[in-house]
């Protein structure tokens, strides 16, 4: 249940410090740092059968499309629709998740 978080841990940095790299954009660097972590220490919460690590990547998940979606909508760029795409997915997955386990 936590390899999609550790997956997106690693790809919101990696996007994060790309989007810092190629266009100088400190919120992109910010943004992905912020949601990477906040994955990563979901993935982490879960792999140690320890409380809130559903919560903390559903979290990431909603903060990730609530930030990507006025922009995709807005661009109709590849990245922020890929990263709104993403983010519904993992939205709706650890979603699932939760209803499982809490509900």
């Amino acid at each position: 249940m936590e390899h999609p978080a550790y997956t997106m841990a690693a790809a919101c940095i990696l996007g994060g410090v790309a989007g810092y790299v190629r266009k100088r954009s400190v919120p992109s660097l910010f943004g992905g740092l912020t949601v990477g972590i906040m994955y990563g220490a979901g993935a982490y919460l879960m792999h140690q059968n320890q409380d809130y690590g559903v919560h903390l990547a559903l979290s990431a998940s909603i903060l990730l499309t609530a930030a990507s979606a006025p922009r995709a909508l807005k661009l109709r760029a590849p990245v922020p629709l890929f990263l709104t795409a993403l983010g519904l997915l993992t939205t709706s997955y650890y979603g699932k998740k939760y209803y499982d386990f809490y509900v």
